[in-house]
């Protein structure tokens, strides 16, 4: 199968760049490339592609105008472009919440300084999202369409929401000591559906992983602790993992729990050059493995690769429970598939469900 990709920019240098980067995939074809948002919602219908890249800034219609009216007239999966500064991670939350499914740096040298491992890894990031079972993103402005699709496939929240031996899944936060969540691509808008519902004073402290680049994660903090009840920040060497809030992990280093005077604690280090996730979500669940004795509960969200299921196989020597979103409400069924097909996770759940069961625990 050939990905047919849209590719949406003012720049025509960047077009022209884009283009010949995708296009000597055998497995990519552009066909079409506009120099506004307006252009390409006037012609996303009669073009129909599997995936559509946009910039940010544009004249006429800017791309987050252009991905709220897309989502609205053609779902589509669309991988935004942006700049690494704090205007331009706003800029793509905003756009990741208007219904865009992914991010990558528009500076090449961003993604990698080699560029043969950057051109890369853009190519496999328009394959991965262009070979999705379902165009369908999992945003606000579809969930209509995807829970109608979960109702579709002739399953009921009881039949979805439970483990191998059948059992129906239940939360109750008097069991557990500690909530781990491990994410990558669709995160972003996976996690603010489920902190969203979780009341005030939710008794158990939670650590999150997101793939995301150093100078996005500060907003992406102050973005989810406007929108919740719970307190979340991004992490700081030294936080206390304590009751009533989330912490969220830096970009570009390594989370790990540690022990100060007898508390669990964070400590935030460099990561190595030969690490792929900065942060990492198996470097984290190793270290709780090593450092943590309470009960724990690991939710594995949207997100490409395995990042997650050899930390996971750690905690599962331990007191944990795993939960695994499923397949049809993930933007990517990667690290969810790797823990589900390791054998590690207890149950398997939609993501409307997870940030509900949580909250009926308290």
């Amino acid at each position: 199968m050939t990905v047919r990709v849209m590719i949406v920019d003012d720049s025509a240098f960047f077009r022209r760049r884009i283009t010949e980067i995708l296009n000597a995939d055998d497995q990519i074809e552009v066909i079409g490339a506009m120099a506004n948002g307006a252009e390409a919602v006037d012609k996303v219908s009669q073009m129909n592609p599997d995936v559509i890249t946009m910039d940010v800034e544009m004249p006429i219609m800017d791309g987050i105008t252009a991905v709220r009216a897309i989502m609205e007239k053609h779902p589509t999966p669309i991988l935004m472009f942006s700049s690494l500064t704090t205007d331009g991670a706003k800029a793509t939350l905003d756009a990741l919440d208007a219904g865009a499914v992914d991010f990558l740096p528009k500076r090449m040298e961003d993604i990698s300084m080699n560029r043969d491992v950057a051109k890369r890894q853009l190519c496999e990031r328009i394959r991965t999202l262009g070979l999705r079972r379902t165009k369908i993103p999992n945003t606000g402005h579809v969930s209509n369409q995807l829970d109608k699709g979960i109702a579709d496939d002739k399953k009921s929240a009881t039949d979805i929401r439970t483990t191998g031996s059948g059992k129906h899944v239940r939360f109750d936060c008097k069991d557990y000591q500690l909530i781990l969540i491990g994410a990558s691509t669709g995160g972003p808008v996976a996690l603010q559906k489920i902190l969203t519902k979780l009341p005030e004073g939710f008794p158990v402290p939670i650590l999150i992983i997101q793939h995301m680049p150093a100078s996005f994660t500060p907003a992406f903090a102050q973005r989810l602790n406007s929108m919740s009840k719970i307190k979340i920040k991004q992490a700081e060497d030294g936080d206390l993992v304590s009751t009533e809030s989330a912490i969220l992990a830096p970009g570009g280093c390594q989370m790990v729990l540690d022990k100060k005077s007898g508390k669990a604690c964070v400590r935030i280090q460099e990561a190595s050059e030969d690490q792929t996730y900065k942060p990492s979500i198996d470097v984290t669940f190793a270290s709780v493995a090593r450092n943590f004795t309470g009960k724990i509960l690991v939710i594995m969200l949207t997100g490409m690769g395995a990042d997650g299921r050899d930390g996971t196989r750690l905690l599962k020597e331990k007191n944990t429970t795993v939960w695994a979103q499923d397949e049809i409400t993930c933007v990517v069924y990667g690290m969810p598939m790797a823990v589900v097909e390791a054998g590690l996770a207890d149950a398997v759940i939609p993501l409307a469900e997870i940030g509900k069961t949580l909250s009926q625990g308290v």
